[in-house]
């Protein structure tokens, strides 16, 4: 009999009690507005022939019947109780039906999500550029289809471009254009979601220069010691960005923001900086020889052992002019 019930599926169970529960229910009606109703009316035994003639069979009946209604009532409130907890242990059985099947449904989403992540990163190693592209443009994806993994899929392409191999040719000051995989990777960083970000992207001692960096987004990246020579970085966001000691060679910064970006030391010798937002910049013991400042904003900005200590001064030191703020 037990191997015969594990056999039932759950919807089968609660049929079958339901239908034991209702067969209970219908006996003990049955024997409420019978014999207990008689006991309740005074009947606890037949009636002898001395009491019959003392009682008239209308006086009998309504005896009888004034019991059955109690019981009756009593009864259909017992059925009501029953059947609002029967409902509930449904809804209750529905509930956690629901829970397991969401539960099942999210194991196997996740399943899928790993097995994405792991195939996209092995195509990263791979020796085709068409395959790594590909790659890079699936961990995007899966960055946007699943924001627990944001900042991993961030800091694997993050990874990705501080690895890269970029030589320099023989006799070559300034390398040649950055190689479109690595270029990828940087644009598929510089669009993603800041919000979900933990932290910025680690690009520590990246060889990136002639990158094209414009208009990304770039706020709170880690660029210490980065090679950013001849970089395009027109209108790139880099607030809060740390640029110490990076390589700024004939890079164009013109109309980026470096609200509070720390240039702590670096090398603008040159570098073109019109109309950027530099508000809070670090620019502690910065050369700014030549370093362009049209329309920049430099207000808050930390000046300290910058060549030129006054403002007048640094106006000589560079190329400024009356939209230059101080």
């Amino acid at each position: 009999m037990a191997a015969t019930i594990e056999g039932i599926p759950d919807w089968g169970r609660w049929i079958l009690a339901g239908t034991a529960l209702a067969g209970i229910s219908t006996l003990g009606i049955a024997a409420l507005i019978g014999p207990a109703a008689r006991r309740l009316a005074g009947e606890q035994h037949p009636l002898t022939q001395a009491e019959r003639q003392q009682m008239t069979a209308t006086e009998r009946v309504e005896a009888v019947n004034a019991a059955r209604h109690t019981l009756i009532q009593a009864a259909t409130g017992l059925v009501v109780i029953g059947g609002v907890v029967f409902t509930a242990q449904g809804l209750w059985y529905t509930a956690q039906s629901l829970d397991a099947s969401r539960q099942a449904q999210r194991t196997a989403e996740q399943g899928q999500i790993t097995d994405r992540y792991i195939k996209a990163v092995e195509q990263l190693g791979s020796t085709k550029m068409d395959v790594r592209l590909g790659g890079i443009y699936a961990l995007e994806r899966l960055a946007k289809d699943s924001p627990r993994d944001h900042q991993t899929v961030y800091e694997v392409l993050a990874a990705f471009v501080r690895e890269h191999d970029h030589k320099l040719k023989p006799g070559v000051r300034v390398p040649g254009a950055l190689a479109t995989d690595a270029q990828a990777a940087l644009t598929v960083i510089g669009r993603r979601d800041v919000t979900l970000d933990t932290r910025g992207p680690n690009l520590v001692q990246s060889r990136i220069a002639r990158a094209d960096l414009r208009q990304l987004n770039l706020a709170g990246a880690d660029l210490y010691d980065t090679d950013l020579a001849a970089a395009d970085l027109r209108s790139a966001n880099l607030n809060g960005a740390n640029l110490t000691g990076a390589k700024l060679l004939n890079a164009d910064l013109t109309g980026a923001n470096l609200a509070g970006a720390k240039l702590r030391g670096t090398n603008l010798v040159d570098v073109d900086l019109a109309y950027a937002d530099l508000r809070g910049a670090d620019l502690a013991g910065v050369d700014l020889g030549g370093t362009y400042l049209v329309g920049a904003d430099l207000r808050g900005a930390d000046l300290r052992h910058v060549r030129g200590v006054t403002v007048d001064e640094i106006r000589k030191e560079t190329r400024v002019d009356e939209t230059t703020k101080f």
